[in-house]
């Protein structure tokens, strides 16, 4: 079968080496055709990392002016991703691109159209649909053995040094747009569109900094809530990265999310009142490397036609929307 021709785009965003990692990885299913980074401080401040050591750079110039290549992983700083997606798409490369769709919408719903009008593959880089127990539980909320969901927990916090906060503040939104968009993806894709949406957009105001770096948004639906939490200040926040769905028949709790993600369950018939009778489950061997290179995979299955992304351009765009 043959290789999957890629290029990689932009090396700006949190994830660029991670991916560039995966696709490494993979020798026998991509190609790397090259990377390219049109920013020269990006490129001196990242391009020493040992991934990149070995790679072929190519100009935007070049880059663009190549007839080779298949799909493209744009990994671009996150208000430039749906920017140079759209070149891109108008090239006619089939792409990954990193999340979050920055902050003009109306940009990102150009980017879908072309991509729908030339039938390209589009997947966005939300790594936590691929978590291992978020994979069971949507499992069990398809196949109704959750029942009607009651609420959602989600959160996705962390303790950001000053300089990230300071990089964070030219972000709007904030960490609820830089993470808290992650969990945002998970909400939906467990209970639909919210009736409403109330953000909650706090500064700590923490090394004289303004910015939202403390945010909660609570999504009401007709039966309940759910309450979204994206933290850049909480001491060990990583360590509490939690998403916990409660459902009429069942309530899976994920806690922590990674590092390796801990599952507990607990069913309506082995539930009692007052003692805690979950169950708990490790993802063993999971570390945070691997929740790329599943999506990495589905990604090339997609471009070779084996598969359909269950992730629609609707859905995309209604999650940026929310987001």
């Amino acid at each position: 079968m043959r290789k999957i021709r890629l290029l990689h785009f932009g090396m700006g965003h949190d994830h660029s080496a991670q991916f560039l990692e995966c696709v490494k990885h993979f020798s026998e299913v991509f190609e790397l055709v090259g990377v390219c980074e049109p920013n020269e401080e990006m490129k001196k401040n990242f391009g020493h990392m040992p991934v990149y050591r070995d790679v072929c750079w190519l100009s935007e110039e070049d880059a663009f002016a190549r007839t080779d290549i298949d799909a493209v992983i744009v990994e671009a700083y996150d208000l430039d991703l749906v920017r140079y997606a759209q070149k891109c798409a108008d090239k006619g490369w089939h792409i990954h691109m990193d999340k979050a769709a920055g902050t003009d919408i109306l940009a990102f719903k150009k980017l879908l159209k072309t991509v729908k009008e030339k039938n390209l593959v589009f997947q966005m880089g939300y790594m936590f649909r691929y978590n291992p127990f978020v994979k069971t539980a949507r499992d069990l909320a398809k196949s109704g053995e959750l029942g009607e969901i009651y609420h959602i927990d989600a959160f996705m916090n962390t303790c950001f040094n000053k300089e990230k906060r300071e990089w964070l503040s030219k972000l709007l939104g904030g960490d609820m747009l830089y993470l808290g968009c992650h969990m945002i993806d998970l909400v939906y894709s467990f209970w639909g569109v919210p009736k409403s949406i109330i953000p909650f957009n706090k500064s700590t105001g923490r090394d004289g900094l303004h910015l939202t770096d403390n945010a909660c948004a609570v999504l009401e639906y007709e039966k309940g809530v759910a309450i979204v939490r994206a933290s850049a200040v909480e001491v060990n926040g990583f360590g509490r990265r939690q998403f916990t769905v409660c459902g009429e028949k069942a309530t899976v709790e994920i806690n922590p999310l990674e590092g390796p993600p801990r599952a507990r369950i607990c069913t309506i018939e082995n539930a009692s009142t007052y003692s805690d009778k979950a169950e708990e489950s490790i993802a063993t061997g999971f570390v945070n490397k691997d929740r790329y290179e599943e999506m990495m995979l589905d990604f090339a299955s997609f471009v070779r036609g084996e598969k359909q992304n269950p992730f629609t351009l609707d859905y995309e765009f209604q999650l940026q929307k929310m987001i």
